[in-house]
C-alpha cells in the first residue's frame, strides 16, 4: 500500500491573479481542496515542501492529508519556462471512495530472463497501470517477475497480481505491459549470416 504523505497548509481568504502572484513571491503555492459533496476550501502550501513531496515519484497515487482533510492530488500547475509548481488541485476521499490512479510498474528478477540474458531488450509499453482501488488500499506500485520470459514474449496484465479490491480501468481486453526483443545487433549479425550462407551455396 503506499504511503500517506501529509502538506501542511494555510486557508487563503483572497481569490484572483492577484492574490496568486502574491502568494507565489512568497515561495507559497495556491490550492483548492474539492469534492466530498462540500464547498471547496482555497489553501495555500509552501513551495518546497510541495516540491519535495512531488520528488518522492509516487504523489499522485498517495493519500495525502491537506489542511487536516484527506486527499488525493488531481492535478499540479507548472510555470512553462521556470517549471515552478503555480497551483495544485487536490480531492477530498474518505477510506471506502473508490478512486483511478496511476501505478507505476516495476520489473524484478531480470538476471533469471532468457531472453534478457541472452541480449535481448526489455520494452516497456506502459510504465503505469491506471487502477481503479479504495482510497486507502492504493498501491505503491505493481512488481512483475521476469522470470522465465523470453526473447519474444510479451507480458499483459493477467500475468500482474493486482492487490486485492483493485481492478484495471482498462476492462476489455488484456493490454500488453512490456514485450522482451531481440536487441538491433543480434538481428542485423543473424542477417549478415544467413547472406554468408547463401553466398557460399551459390
Amino acid at each position: 500500500m503506499s504511503e500517506q504523505l501529509t502538506l501542511s497548509a494555510e486557508t487563503r481568504e483572497r481569490a484572483g491573479k492577484g492574490a496568486s502572484r502574491e502568494l507565489r513571491r512568497a515561495g507559497r503555492v495556491p490550492a483548492v481542496i474539492y469534492g466530498g459533496n462540500k464547498e471547496p476550501t482555497m489553501v495555500h502550501l509552501e513551495e518546497k515542501e510541495l516540491v519535495k513531496q512531488l520528488m518522492t515519484g509516487h504523489f499522485f497515487n498517495s493519500v495525502i492529508v491537506v489542511n487536516g482533510e484527506t486527499t488525493l492530488a488531481k492535478d499540479v500547475a507548472f510555470h512553462p519556462v521556470t517549471d515552478r509548481p503555480e497551483h495544485a488541485d487536490f480531492l477530498r476521499v474518505s477510506k471506502n471512495t473508490k478512486v483511478t490512479v496511476g501505478v507505476p510498474v516495476v520489473f524484478t528478477n531480470e538476471e533469471a530472463s532468457p531472453g534478457l540474458k541472452k541480449g535481448g531488450v526489455l520494452n516497456i509499453v506502459r510504465h503505469d497501470v491506471e487502477l481503479a482501488c479504495d482510497a486507502d488500499h492504493i498501491p505503491e506500485q505493481l512488481e512483475i517477475d521476469m522470470t522465465g520470459y523470453d526473447v519474444g514474449d510479451s507480458i499483459h496484465i493477467s500475468a500482474v497480481k493486482l492487490p486485492k479490491g483493485a481492478t484495471p480501468t482498462i476492462t476489455d481486453r488484456d493490454f500488453t505491459i512490456a514485450t522482451v526483443v531481440a536487441p538491433s545487433s543480434l538481428k542485423s549479425s543473424e542477417g549478415d549470416t544467413t547472406k554468408a550462407d547463401g553466398e557460399a551455396e551459390a
